[in-house]
């Protein structure tokens, strides 16, 4: 009897959620999965933060000149 029950609670715990079961938020286990795997492809993709640069603001725009009225 023992041996059938430690069987069951070890075949139960090998038991994982499905793909199509509720998951965290709205989404599906499956779901939820694949916005992990392409949130991870996206931060393999980034380039590391020393490597960015930020490039100067360009300077703001000079008015029109007007030409001068001589008397």
């Amino acid at each position: 009897m023992r041996v059938a029950a430690a069987a069951f609670c070890l075949s139960l715990a090998a038991c994982g959620p499905g793909a199509d079961d509720p998951g965290p938020g709205a989404v599906t286990v499956g779901e939820a999965k694949a916005l992990d795997d392409a949130a991870a492809m996206l931060d393999a993709r980034r380039p590391p933060a020393e490597a960015a640069t930020v490039a100067p603001a360009p300077p703001p725009p000079t008015p029109p000149t007007t030409p001068s009225a001589k008397p």
